[in-house]
């Protein structure tokens, strides 16, 4: 109801305007006490300057040095002034986000003007939207309440931990942890909540808007459907940086006041339990929301399409409503609490890496706060950008949409690249003495605020070109997925070759682009370059996830569309916004995963950090077989975490395809075109909530202990090898998993779009009526891409958005993590103690030695552990041998009965289905 909308609105001014009120009186918090910042700087050109510091530091009044000290090294002299309170420099990233919840209050009376179903006398368009809003609602609610027992129980096992690992000030380092995971989580799971219910809520408002009122001679058009869809896209946008933003300000503002100013790496240790808390929910709303979308998808698909003959989202089909859900879920609330881990990770690691070079911190709060300044800054530009596709550029036709939808995200990057040069003159420091004349030392590295700019231009631009390249991958208005759909003549195994090469060829220039990005990035700012590229690549994040979520809302408007059986013309309304969101979502893919890869190398920098900063290792050696064999792992576990997720889908869309064929048989009416019979969509719904929640905790289970257990079993070498290698096969099987789905998706799209009618119409002439007009979604090519897209749609919205989590949850939890595995044999792990040399790559000595014992070639003394090593090696060989041969020659197994997917519930021939499968599915119903 309107009411509410405005009620909502005006609740988000008073939350912002509070915020505002609370920073500007914060400016002089009670709780600051000025103090001295120690000497940091090696100022050789002043030969004095050692001599003078503690007479020059305490012989002047707080606000000045002498005139000979200041000309000398007026950078360190710096140093000898108090530092500003905290909360000067904090307020503005908090005042953006501030502004952020204004311009959402603004974005709801906006969309609140727009007329409901009902106010054009589509009183259905409303009924349908409800439904698909309370079964969201339903698997949110009962998602979050098994999240909620995670989150509770992870944050009471790292305060438990943190207090039996911390010598000094147990108590409030482990509660700070605590917190701060507790904290990250909520705002992510609140991220994605706002999302999907603003989603829910702009689908019915796009398909009114495109039918517009005829009753009063109102036309509907694209430009009203397209403001709709992009404002709704805004919302969960601007609430996604909003809520990060702020969290990550207050949180580093709170800790500083607990830890003061010159412990910035215990602060950032505490702060990482943040980014960590929101990438957890981001891994299991993304699973989760990926089995729950793709089980019905498929199960309307292969029964729909396939054997019923019937459009995915005819209100026959038993499957259509969990599908509409599901877009929500997956695509919208995942995609937000995606986007806000990575946001949180990205921002932590630049302040963590950036908290450990003494001149960023000398420097004071504006340096240190830079990253957060970077994001402040965007939510200005996206807000101005975004009136570009609503104002500035209306859409007119068809081909204007995509055109407005791409120019958003040109200009907003255009708009951030100078706001970005004068922050990091202004904010970074240039020190005009010591072994870095003119900049600053971080890392090892001699950067400056010019290179820092650089670095985070390479990411902003990057992020455009991995963007575009993924539109030319799959957009069937290139040639690369016309190829696809032409190989569909010759059925979907060609389909399904040509969609697997493309795939593969779609990660050639993205990873280019990433490595361009990592060394250049790295060799002017070191790993605080890194993490300030991934920042850069999110900059423009608003805008990003406005066109992002846009696809799904007018997905679900044109499936609310076809269940409502509106005019065509409305169907070929919604259809072309929702081949634009196609596209964008591809867009917004890219720009994910490629800022997955490098959020996840700059926690690996900040692993890498933190342990030298303790006493651990400071290089990642690839020749220590430690390392190595970590290396090899990690490189497998993209494959084990997407197994699990496309078995999962496998297994739900089987119990969906039962049931679908289950309720059509029981209902023949259902196949009757325009019949006012309904199908069950509950039980469909039910199904698809049950399957998700429960096969979520495997993957997830995976990536959350895989880096905990390598770091105790086996040290802190194998977790930076694990890290490594899930990076570098990560990011290259989400690309290739993305784009092939996302190929699959739109070469279907473009033959039924007439895209290959006139061969159909050679090669099928029965598909042809006596108009001449071909019946493409009757052909055999549209089934073999119906098989093509059904293949893809577990890799492009299951496996491969929910790598990205893989590649920073794995970094960030070993940054969370490190002091455990430090204090386990000084980071050598629970094998340090089998082989008592500290090395561990002693072990590989050790082997060789008991093989040379082995020949009855003389050796030295035997190093320690060793020989059980060598032994439990050649055990493990010896026996995989064995069964290796048993294996080899036992005699065939016979013949597997045909699958029970492919049965129509024990009335075709061949095997019957499974009996427990059919009662499970009797159960559900």
């Amino acid at each position: 109801p309107a009411f509410i909308r405005t009620r909502v609105a005006w609740i988000c001014m008073q939350i912002s305007l509070l915020i505002a009120a609370v920073a500007a009186v914060a400016a002089e918090p009670p709780w600051y006490q000025k103090t001295w910042y120690p000497y940091l700087f090696d100022c050789s050109d002043s030969a004095d300057w050692r001599d003078q510091y503690d007479s020059a530091c305490s012989a002047h009044s707080a606000n000045e040095c002498d005139v000979e000290t200041r000309s000398a090294c007026p950078q360190t002299c710096g140093l000898c002034t108090p530092s500003s309170p905290k909360m000067v420099i904090a307020t503005p990233p908090i005042m953006a986000a501030a502004v952020a919840f204004l311009f959402i209050a603004y974005l709801y009376v906006r969309i609140d003007a727009f007329p409901t179903g009902a106010e054009v006398g589509l009183a259905r368009v409303d009924e349908l939207s409800l439904k698909i809003k309370s079964g969201a609602r339903q698997f949110l609610e009962t998602e979050y309440a098994y999240l909620a027992v995670f989150v509770v129980g992870l944050a009471l096992t790292l305060f438990f931990l943190f207090y039996l690992t911390e010598d000094e000030n147990a108590y409030t380092i482990a509660l700070s942890v605590s917190l701060s995971f507790v904290t990250g989580a909520t705002l992510s799971a609140s991220a994605g909540w706002w999302g999907m219910m603003v989603a829910t809520d702009g689908n019915a408002k796009t398909t009114a808007a495109c039918a517009g009122d005829r009753a009063n001679g109102v036309p509907g058009s694209l430009n009203a459907g397209l403001n709709v869809a992009f404002s709704t896209g805004a919302v969960m946008g601007f609430a996604v940086v909003g809520l990060g933003l702020a969290g990550v300000s207050t949180a580093y503002v709170v800790l500083c006041s607990i830890y003061g100013d010159d412990d910035q790496a215990l602060v950032m240790q505490c702060l990482a339990g943040f980014g960590f808390g929101a990438s957890s929910i981001a891994l299991f709303a993304r699973v989760a929301g990926g089995i729950y979308t793709k089980a019905a998808d498929v199960g309307a698909d292969l029964v729909g399409k396939v054997e019923a003959g019937i459009d995915e989202d005819d209100p026959h089909n038993p499957a259509v409503i969990a599908d509409n859900v599901g877009d929500n879920v997956g695509d919208v609330a995942g995609m937000g609490s995606d986007l806000f881990g990575s946001f949180g990770e990205a921002s932590c690691a630049a302040l963590l890496v950036g908290a450990s070079s003494p001149m960023i911190v000398a420097a004071g709060w504006g340096a240190l706060m830079f990253p957060l300044a970077l994001s402040g800054v965007g939510i200005l530009v996206c807000m101005a950008t975004s009136f570009v596709a609503t104002d500035l550029m209306p859409v007119r036709d068809e081909k204007g949409i995509e055109s407005a939808l791409k120019m958003q995200l040109l200009v907003s990057t255009l708009l951030m690249t100078p706001c970005v040069y004068a922050l990091a003159v202004t904010l970074l420091p240039a020190a005009t003495c010591g072994m870095c004349v003119g900049g600053f030392v971080v890392g090892g590295v001699c950067s400056s605020p010019l290179k820092a700019f650089f670095c985070v231009g390479f990411g902003l631009w990057g992020g455009c070109v991995i963007g575009f390249v993924t539109e030319y991958y799959t957009s069937f208005s290139y040639t690369p997925v016309q190829e696809v759909a032409n190989a569909c003549r010759t059925g979907a195994a060609t389909n399904i070759i040509y969609g697997l090469a493309l795939g593969y060829k779609s990660a050639i220039v993205p990873v280019f682009v990433v490595a361009f990005i990592v060394f250049g990035a790295h060799s002017l700012a070191g790993f605080y370059g890194i993490s300030l590229a991934a920042l850069g690549m999110l900059a423009t994040l608003a805008t990003c996830l406005s066109i992002d979520v846009y696809g799904p809302v007018c997905d679900n408007a044109g499936g609310i569309a076809e269940m409502c059986e509106l005019h065509p013309s409305v169907r070929e309304k919604t259809d072309a916004l929702d081949a634009a969101g196609n596209t964008t979502a591809a867009i917004g893919k890219g720009f994910a995963i490629g800022s997955a890869c490098l959020v996840g190398l700059a926690l690996f920098g900040a692993f890498v950090t933190r342990l030298s900063a303790e006493g651990g290792i400071t290089t990642v050696d690839l020749l220590d077989p430690i390392t190595f064999a970590g290396l090899l792992v990690g490189a497998m576990l993209p494959y084990w975490f997407s197994a699990m997720t496309m078995k999962s889908v496998g297994m739900a869309a089987n119990a969906m395809v039962i049931e679908i064929k289950r309720q059509f048989d029981a209902n023949p009416n259902l196949l009757i075109p325009n019949h006012p019979d309904r199908p069950d969509y509950d039980t469909c719904i039910k199904i698809s909530t049950d399957a998700s929640l429960q096969e979520m905790i495997a993957p997830g289970a995976l990536v959350m202990l895989s880096p905990v257990l390598c770091g105790v079993c086996f040290g802190t070498r194998c977790v930076t090898g694990l890290l490594a290698g899930g990076i570098a096969s990560g990011i290259q099987m989400a690309i290739s998993s993305s784009n092939t789905g996302g190929a699959w998706d739109n070469a279907k799209k473009y033959i039924g779009k007439g895209g290959l009618n006139d061969l159909i119409a050679r090669v099928e002439p029965d598909v042809v009526n006596e108009l001449g007009d071909v019946k493409q979604k009757k052909s055999q090519i549209y089934k073999a891409a119906v098989t093509g897209d059904t293949v893809g749609d577990p890799l492009k919205d299951t496996s491969g958005p929910a790598l990205n989590i893989l590649m920073k949850l794995m970094a960030i939890i070993s940054v969370v993590f490190a002091p455990l595995f430090l204090a386990i044999k000084d980071g050598d792990g629970l094998l340090g103690f089998v082989v008592h040399d500290k090395d561990v790559a002693a072990a590989h000595d050790a082997v060789v030695a008991a093989t040379r014992r082995l020949a009855q070639v003389p050796v030295a003394s035997p190093a320690g552990g060793g020989e059980l090593v060598a032994m439990a090696f050649g055990l493990v060989v010896g026996v995989g041998g064995v069964l290796a041969v048993q294996r080899a020659t036992a005699p065939p197994r016979a013949k597997a009965a045909k699958p029970a997917l492919v049965c129509r519930a024990a009335k075709v021939e061949g095997t019957p289905v499974e009996p427990r499968l059919l009662a499970h599915t009797a159960s559900l119903a």
